[in-house]
């Protein structure tokens, strides 16, 4: 069972800033690999011959700025994601909680995991012109700001490119709840102690164990999301996609038949040490609290 608390030591308003920066600060040390993993998901000539081959290939076609492609609209997109999936979250926790306060594990989960939906709901535009803006060339920009590239897929494709594969976010949260799920029911055998006696450091090791097996059982949903939000039949080699599709049961064939099944796995390596990062960069002023708490003051 899990139970949830009230933290006063922070405001509502200070826990949301800080939660906000926390995750600027995470997604722009960690833009580089997004931008690997993102142009190995999506299949262009960067990703051709390997992890660190594509680090190479990105700074000699666009410099260092390559690598924080995207990285504007990530921020941006972060405080209405935090929003409304924290707002959903609280709400739909409180909606199965018993009289004392508590709720199982798999609800916790569950709750977070359709929090994320419906928060993706509302940001999802914002993903697909992170994806865009990635894709392109910084020093040949088809998109050049949010506004006009939003303003342009709307446009140009119609407002359904905006929410171009938005099913696989449906789609992938049920095996990346399954992950988290398997991985925290089975803390307590891994550290041979019970949950309340962790450590941060193991809470830290917890995380990215969670964050790895949930993110690579959803991870061919994402592959496949993020090469249907960057064809476009407006861009050139079709915005870089290494095949051509009509559909999403359609991406997910051409891959297999094209690439192979592992391919669908493209870019792991890279979101895998991104999701560590993430976790140590967004997790830090938690462990830190009581200090955070007293510079506030």
């Amino acid at each position: 069972m899990a139970s949830v608390k009230k933290d006063y030591r922070l405001t509502k308003t200070q826990s949301f800033m800080c939660v906000g920066f926390a995750g600027i600060f995470s997604k722009t040390v960690t833009s580089p690999l997004e931008v690997v993993k993102i142009k190995s998901q999506v299949g262009t000539f960067h990703s051709k011959n390997g992890f660190w081959k594509s680090f190479l290939l990105i700074y000699q076609h666009e410099g260092l700025r390559g690598f924080w492609k995207g990285n504007l609209v990530s921020c941006l997109r972060l405080f209405p994601f935090t929003a409304v999936h924290l707002t959903t979250y609280k709400k739909i926790v409180h909606l199965h909680m018993d009289e004392v306060g508590f709720i199982s594990q798999w609800r916790a989960i569950l709750a977070g995991g359709l929090a994320g939906v419906v928060a993706t709901l509302f940001t999802y535009p914002m993903e697909v012109a992170e994806t865009r803006f990635i894709v392109q060339n910084c020093r040949q920009p088809t998109y050049i700001g949010v506004a006009h590239t939003l303003s342009k897929i709307y446009r140009n494709e119609g407002l359904h490119a905006l929410y171009r594969g938005f099913p696989l976010t449906l789609l992938g949260a049920f095996p990346f709840s399954l992950g988290c799920y398997v991985v925290y029911v089975n803390l307590d055998k891994l550290w041979q102690e019970p949950p309340f006696r962790f450590t941060p450091l193991q809470n830290f090791i917890n995380g990215c164990l969670a964050a790895g097996v949930a993110q690579t059982l959803s991870y061919p949903f994402e592959t496949v999301k993020r090469k249907m939000q960057a064809q476009s039949a407006r861009l050139p080699h079709f915005g870089g996609v290494d095949v051509h599709f009509g559909g999403m049961i359609d991406c997910f064939v051409q891959v297999v038949r094209n690439n192979g099944v592992l391919s669908l796995w493209n870019g792991l390596a890279a979101n895998t040490i991104k999701a560590c990062k993430d976790y140590f960069f967004q997790h830090l002023p938690q462990i830190r609290l009581d200090n955070l708490h007293e510079f506030l003051r």
